[in-house]
């Protein structure tokens, strides 16, 4: 991979503009392949099956927090990549604080609970608004968009992953349209942020001897 060169280059505005534009376009996607009479929340036929089953999304859930953890240890924070991995970690944890304090505001009860999107300000047994696991698919693959994909385009094709986990809550009645495209929005935020900060939080509150990598030691 070539040296991320979008935070330090002046191309920040460019990089806005080109995430705007596929999130809006996912989320146009996301709409006309669930859109039924009664309104654009709604429930969608159940799918429990095949690759929307429930322990896939979690496997691809827990899988990201691996990579995550796995990365920024391994190459760490000097090397180009490893800073990468160091601002997804950045960007998923203020996509979860952000998501997990937004449920409880919002007290949003899911499509396994009502049929009734409009069903807010339950209390905190219902926290549908927003979905915590598009926010930390979003957040994970935007800074490698962001410092990458101009140089390597294929790296846009990691969008298919908050894709997937948005259309899959969907189908197992985890979440709204809306609360799909909210935590999208939330964690694409939250990672373009990240990726245009020079040293990651976590890199500056974490010993040296933690962040260094573990492959620069060999």
């Amino acid at each position: 991979m070539a040296t991320p060169a979008y935070a330090r280059n002046g191309s920040t505005r460019r990089v806005k503009r080109v995430i705007g534009r596929f999130v809006g376009t996912t989320g146009l996607f996301i709409a006309s392949t669930t859109t039924c009479v009664g309104g654009f929340d709604h429930r969608i036929t159940y799918d429990n099956s095949g690759i929307w089953n429930r322990s896939v999304q979690q496997a691809l859930e827990y899988g990201v927090i691996a990579a995550e953890a796995g990365g920024a240890l391994w190459f760490g924070s000097e090397d180009s990549l490893g800073k990468t991995f160091w601002q997804t970690i950045d960007a998923s944890v203020a996509g979860g604080i952000t998501t997990t304090a937004m449920k409880y505001i919002f007290g949003r009860e899911r499509p396994s609970q009502t049929d009734n999107p409009n069903q807010w300000f339950k209390g905190s047994c219902c926290q549908s608004f927003p979905s915590g696991e598009v926010s930390l698919q979003a957040a994970f693959v935007t800074p490698f968009i962001v410092n990458y994909a101009k140089d390597n385009p294929w790296v846009w094709t990691l969008e298919a992953l908050p894709v997937y986990d948005a259309v899959a809550r969907m189908k197992t009645w985890g979440h709204w349209q809306t609360d799909v495209l909210a935590g999208y929005a939330i964690g694409t935020a939250w990672g373009f942020f990240a990726a245009t900060r020079e040293t990651p939080f976590f890199v500056q509150v974490l010993p040296k001897g933690i962040t260094v990598g573990i492959h620069s030691s060999f």
